[in-house]
């Protein structure tokens, strides 16, 4: 049956984020009839801003909620009444989290069991939290939190009991134009002449916010339990990302910063034994389900990968090229992006 969100109430933490903004334009493009659409997030200014967007006179069905997940008390009762539930509210950026250690893990660990905790004392049904590429194979404190926070979700379906509560996660990478990517960075930075570039091997994975949202929206229709999302994406490497952006530009090679990757993953080769290909989309599926893997691969054509698979940037099969980004750029991020073909080549130092 086809996700039918018309009559239902949705819960989005950090829903003031580049995802939740995406995602409530979506929502209400689809769904008009949709009960209640809850924005639960801990910045003021930012409910204020998206409140100009949103205005109550012509979306008496959003409701912005402060609150910090964190708060296990504020969060139940904004569950009150609600389906789903999406969790995108964490500390994202690496550095500041290596620096605020406790912070981070207050938040992506504390916030995830908080969110758990709240679903199954309420009548919430399903629950999709959002991950990040820097949850596989961790190498910094803010992956290390969101792997605990995918396990912490995945387990959560051995305790639901008989409840009509089902919890999964999406996994992917960098977000075109969100807060904190590269583009919008690179896109300032080439006002000052040059570019930094941390290391010109350096490769990333690319979603746009609109794919991001049909990744969890699909998560909504068809996860069965404990399944972790993955979307198949074209890589890209971050000195055509500068070229695309600003030909002529100088890269300055600044290294990598604490708790960088050269290369980003997805899926690491010990994840192979449980990861399905379902077309659009790949799936691991935790070593125990609540329900029969025969069905699971009957119901959904699921392929299982091959034993030693893994998926990261930069052995990916599919690669943007400076002219599908620039494109990319203009569509997702800024449509009057526009690039004067009569440059120099660049210079690396």
């Amino acid at each position: 049956m086809a996700l039918d969100l018309n009559g239902k109430s949705i819960l989005i933490t950090g829903g003031t984020g580049s995802f939740g903004k995406q995602f409530t334009r979506t929502v209400l493009q689809k769904w008009p009839g949709i009960k209640r659409l809850a924005i639960y997030s801990r910045d003021e200014q930012k409910q204020y801003q998206m409140a100009f967007e949103f205005p109550e006179s012509e979306y008496p069905m959003i409701r912005f909620f402060i609150g910090d997940v964190r708060d296990y008390e504020r969060l139940k009762r904004a569950c009150n009444g609600i389906d789903y539930i999406i969790h995108a509210a964490a500390m994202k950026h690496v550095h500041i989290a290596e620096y605020n250690p406790d912070e981070c893990v207050k938040t992506n660990i504390g916030g995830a069991e908080n969110v758990i905790r709240a679903s199954l004392e309420t009548a919430v049904h399903k629950v999709v939290a959002l991950s990040t590429d820097k949850a596989c194979a961790p190498i910094n404190l803010y992956g290390a939190t969101k792997l605990t926070s995918d396990k912490l979700f995945i387990a959560a379906n051995n305790i639901r009991g008989n409840r009509d509560l089902v919890f999964s996660v999406v996994r992917y990478g960098n977000v075109m134009g969100s807060n904190g990517s590269v583009m919008p960075f690179f896109m300032k930075k080439k006002k000052e002449g040059f570019l930094p570039i941390t290391d010109t091997n350096m490769t990333r994975f690319n979603i746009s916010l609109t794919e991001g949202v049909e990744m969890v929206l699909h998560a909504l229709e068809s996860a069965w339990g404990g399944e972790l999302f993955v979307p198949k994406i074209p890589s890209y490497r971050i000195t055509d990302v500068a070229e695309a952006i600003a030909p002529g530009c100088e890269h300055k090679v600044v290294g990598i910063r604490p708790g960088e990757k050269v290369h980003e993953e997805m899926i690491t080769s010990s994840d192979s034994f449980t990861t399905y290909d379902l077309g659009k989309y790949y799936v691991i599926l935790p070593q125990k389900t609540a329900w029969k893997l025969e069905d699971f691969i009957s119901h959904f054509n699921a392929k299982k990968v091959k034993e030693g698979f893994n998926y990261n940037s930069g052995d990916n099969e599919e690669w943007l090229s400076i002219e599908e980004l620039r494109e990319l750029i203009k569509i997702h991020m800024d449509p009057s992006f526009e690039i004067n073909e009569n440059y120099e080549p660049y210079t690396v130092r």
